[in-house]
Formats: C-alpha cells, sequence, structure tokens
C-alpha cells in the first residue's frame, strides 16, 4: 500500500506543459497536496519523472499522439505493439515506415513487442533498438483472440517456461544500458493454476534482468469487460515492494491515475484508452499531483489548437494523401471533449483528406464555449482499433 509516512519529492517533468504555464526542466514537483506520496518513476537507468505515462495502443500510440502526450505532461510513453515478424522483415517502405518512427524530443519512449518464438522475439527486439527506442516492453497481456490464437501475447501467462525463454533470449540480445520491461495481465484467468503462473513468470522474469513490470488488472479471457481489480495490484506490490511495477485497466480520468497509486502503491500508471484523444488527462494528472485543482476541460478553441497540431504531426509520418484515415479515428475520439460530442463525431467519421478535416473544425471548433471531460463510456472501445493490447 501506498506509504504516507514518506513522502519523497517528484523529480521535474521535462517538456511537461499544464495549461498555459511551461514546466520544461524545472517544475518543483514537490508542492504539498493530496498527492504527496508520489515519488519520481526510474525504469533502470532511466529517471522518467513523473508516473503517469502513455501506455502501448494498437492502432493509436504512433509517433504524432506521442508527441501530444508528451507536450501535455506525459513523461514517457510506448509505441504501438509490434510484431516481431514484422520487424525481421521490416523493409522501410512509406506504408509501414511510420510504425518506427520517433524523434529525440519524445525520448524516452518504449518500443513494444509481441511474438510467439524466443528466437524470433529476440531479433525482433534488436530491430528496435537499432531504431532508436530507449526501452524494449514486452508484452504478456494482449487479450485479442487473433493474438491468442497465434500464441502470442497473453497466451505466454499460459506457458511460463515459454515466456521466461523469451524474456532471457530478448535481455541477452538487448546492449546492457537499454533497459527491459514487461506487460502482464494478473493471469490467464481466475484458477490456482493462473495465478501461480503469473507470479513464476514475474518472479522470473526480474531475476532475468527486467526491471519494470506493468500489470492490468484485468485477466486474459476477461478482455475489457468488468472492472479491473485494483487491489490484486495492491497484493503485488505489498508482495514485492523493491520492484517496479506501474499499474493499468480502468484509467479514465486524471483522479483515476492518482487515485490507482495511492489505493494500491504502485510506483506509476499506464494510460490507455483514457488518452486516445485526450492528451489533456496528462496535465490534468499533473495538477492535481501539485495539490492544484482539476483543470477545467480544454475549451472548444483550445481543443482546435491540438486538433490542427494532430494534422500537422500526423501529415510528416504519413504525407498529406494518407493522413485522413488515421486521423479519423481520432477525430471521433477527440469529439468526446465537446459539448455536441455526438454531431461532431459524427462529422469527423465522414473524414477523407486535409479540406475534410478542416471543414469539420471550421464548422465545429469556430466558436469558442466550454469543453466537457469525456466520459468512461466514451473512451471504452472494443476491438483491436482501440486495444492498448494489454
Amino acid at each position: 500500500m501506498s506509504n504516507t509516512t514518506n513522502k519523497p519529492t517528484l523529480l521535474p517533468v521535462t517538456n511537461a506543459v499544464v495549461g498555459d504555464t511551461s514546466v520544461e526542466g524545472g517544475a518543483d514537483l514537490a508542492t504539498p497536496g493530496p498527492a504527496a506520496f508520489l515519488k519520481p518513476l526510474r525504469i533502470g537507468n532511466l529517471d522518467i519523472g513523473f508516473p503517469v505515462v502513455q501506455a502501448a495502443l494498437s492502432g493509436y500510440s504512433d509517433w504524432p499522439m506521442r508527441m501530444l502526450a508528451r507536450e501535455h505532461g506525459a513523461s514517457y510513453s510506448l509505441c504501438e505493439v509490434m510484431l516481431d515478424q514484422f520487424l525481421i522483415t521490416y523493409k522501410g517502405r512509406d506504408k509501414n515506415k511510420h510504425f518506427l518512427h520517433n524523434s529525440p524530443e519524445e525520448q524516452p519512449v518504449a518500443g513494444q513487442l509481441m511474438g510467439s518464438e524466443p528466437e524470433q522475439f529476440a531479433l525482433g527486439a534488436r530491430r528496435l533498438v537499432e531504431a532508436g527506442f530507449a526501452v524494449i516492453d514486452i508484452n504478456f497481456g494482449c487479450p485479442v483472440k487473433k493474438v491468442l490464437g497465434r500464441c502470442r501475447g497473453g497466451y505466454h501467462l499460459s506457458q511460463p517456461d515459454v515466456a521466461l525463454e523469451i524474456v532471457r533470449q530478448t535481455r541477452d540480445i538487448v546492449p546492457p544500458e537499454i533497459p527491459v520491461t514487461v506487460k502482464m495481465r494478473r493471469g490467464i484467468d481466475d484458477t490456482q493454476e493462473s495465478r501461480d503462473h503469473f507470479y513464476t513468470i514475474f518472479e522470473g522474469a526480474f531475476k532475468a534482468g527486467v526491471v519494470a513490470a506493468t500489470v492490468h488488472g484485468r485477466t486474459v479471457v476477461q478482455r475489457y469487460n468488468g472492472p479491473s481489480r485494483w487491489e490484486f495490484l495492491a497484493e503485488l506490490k505489498q508482495a514485492y515492494p523493491q520492484h517496479v511495477i506501474l499499474g493499468s485497466g480502468d484509467l479514465f480520468t486524471a483522479e483515476d491515475c492518482l487515485r490507482m497509486m495511492a489505493e494500491t502503491g504502485v510506483d506509476g500508471v499506464t494510460v490507455a484508452r483514457g488518452a486516445i484523444g485526450n492528451p489533456w488527462i496528462f496535465e490534468q494528472a499533473l495538477a492535481l499531483s501539485r495539490g492544484l485543482p482539476l483543470p477545467p476541460p480544454p475549451t472548444v478553441l483550445q481543443q482546435r489548437v491540438v486538433l490542427e497540431r494532430h494534422w500537422a504531426l500526423a501529415e510528416q509520418i504519413y504525407g498529406p494523401e494518407r493522413t485522413g484515415q488515421p486521423l479519423r479515428k481520432f477525430g471521433i475520439k477527440y469529439s468526446a471533449s465537446h459539448p455536441r460530442a455526438q454531431e461532431v463525431r459524427t462529422a469527423f467519421t465522414r473524414i477523407r483528406t486535409h479540406r475534410d478535416w478542416q471543414a469539420a473544425l471550421d464548422t465545429w471548433y469556430s466558436e469558442d464555449a466550454p469543453g466537457v471531460y469525456p466520459s468512461a463510456k466514451a473512451h471504452r472501445v472494443q476491438g483491436s482499433g482501440g486495444d492498448s493490447c494489454g
């Protein structure tokens, strides 16, 4: 459980922005407040700082989304999960080069990897290192059926020997200065065998050199249904206080992020679906951590600035002709912050070109009005298009 007796100060957050006030390189996050129990997050030899970070999101956490999260206070992020076989055969073609795109200003950023065979997994990890990712994250959590059917992701929680061989070979091939981490769910299901497998993999991974684990409070068979069991995270952190553990599951508001850390004692949290179309969640969590009131949701014109920024970033890696398709799904998620959410959502479903995007902004984001906080329901998307795959 969280320690309310010793209250360490937080490290400065790099490149974080709260409202109109830049806190780049020097914010004093030790301001007394309701979240004074927080401590700076460290992953291996990396000082991350503010312990609310962006999770890996299949189909979403590309470079533009990660950059916006970074600009709004996320101190660390993970790219969308990639298959080892894709990385081994990667040729750098225009249509898929965005998967490996990262930049110095967003570092540290992790490359998340998924596969079935230890040898191929390790080779894929080496490719992520060569691409410039600062951390290699092993995915043992994805609950998507087609992933499980190919013995990837969460399937490995049913076979500890293979899972730990993946960890060992990955750790062996990755340079020692690059941290290796793992993403897990609390088990395949709620049987005792599943629980035993979880602890075998968890303990073995740290012994093999993993420096942090992100744990989702749902089982694999549970997918995204029902509540995430935060009490499991509390039990885990109490049993292994020496290990860096990040929590995941049901983090849809800034309050959720701080509450998970307060209730479970985990070292940090990874925001997944709650961050899609909502980069403001990071600056809101940062404000709460400093004892400040929850910032109001961004106004309509403030939202427009971010929407325009998102298109500009996306065009850099997708090109003007291909940006419409990936931005359409983001626009739909951004609409949840608009006071006329349903109408705006419908407008974004029709996006094909930059002209369409600009027309939607001119129609719905030209006059200022108070924004709204997205509801948890707005973020509860199913299928690979919105899964955190963990």
